[in-house]
């Protein structure tokens, strides 16, 4: 269950980052409200997921999937770049991410 939470946090940190771009410096209220659940959220399921996970594996991770979600919808929701430099960074990370994942041991 720990990994479910895990993959879950991640993918509301991914929601809180691109929320970061709405919030306008948390002066938009609604984009700021819903920021901060997402951020609860996605802590508190980090946490459920340190209980068993190790702290270094889990963290790594919890980044990993916000910063390749992140990187994904900027490319598609905001044009962000796409070129070739950037996608094989983004493949490293996600190789990281199963790497990682392979090698842990639950606590």
């Amino acid at each position: 269950m720990a990994w479910t939470y895990l993959i879950i946090a991640g993918l509301f940190e991914v929601a809180w980052a691109i929320g970061l771009k709405y919030t306008h410096g948390f002066t938009k209220p609604l984009p700021s409200v819903l920021t901060i659940i997402a951020m609860i959220i996605s802590f508190n399921l980090l946490s459920l997921a340190l209980k068993t996970l190790p702290i270094g594996t889990a963290y790594a991770i919890w980044t990993g999937i916000g910063a390749i979600g992140t990187i994904i919808v900027g490319m598609i929701a905001f044009g962000e770049p796409r070129d070739g430099l950037r996608i094989l960074f983004l493949s490293l990370i996600i190789l990281s991410i199963i790497g990682l994942k392979l090698t842990s041991v639950e606590t």
